[in-house]
């Protein structure tokens, strides 16, 4: 069962503050990248291009921790592991243009022409300060 989101944690996410999302890969061995992150409620939202690292071992085990650290005070942190619980590609392209804007104040610039944006919805079942 899912666990609300923390005055703290919603503050860290909402600040224009770098998460670090940490996936498992097939062998059991950790893959941590830094990322994007916004929420949905008590969701925690991570928007990804499809066939990326993160987004393949996901769909292997949807096991996750993310680490979010004040930009302004290192100290001040949260770490929130959680399950993803759907992949979605509706309504992924304007994400990332939300995303982009809170943290480069620009449009989001693809990588490729062909790149396909996918947001990661994760529901949070431990959280510690």
């Amino acid at each position: 069962m899912g666990v609300k989101l923390t005055q703290n944690a919603v503050k860290l996410i909402e600040e224009k503050n770098f998460a670090h999302l940490a996936t498992l890969r097939r062998d059991g061995s950790p893959h941590v990248a830094p990322v994007w992150v916004d929420h949905d409620g008590d969701m925690i939202l991570v928007n990804t291009a499809v066939g990326r690292v993160k987004q393949k071992n996901i769909m292997n085990d949807p096991r996750v921790g993310i680490s979010i650290t004040d930009q302004n005070n290192p100290y001040e942190r949260v770490e929130i592991r959680g399950r993803v619980v759907s992949q979605t590609r509706e309504g992924a392209e304007e994400h990332i243009d939300k995303l982009a804007n809170k943290y480069t104040g620009k449009k989001y610039q693809k990588s490729s022409p062909d790149e396909k944006r996918i947001i990661i919805k994760i529901e949070p079942l431990q959280i510690s300060s």
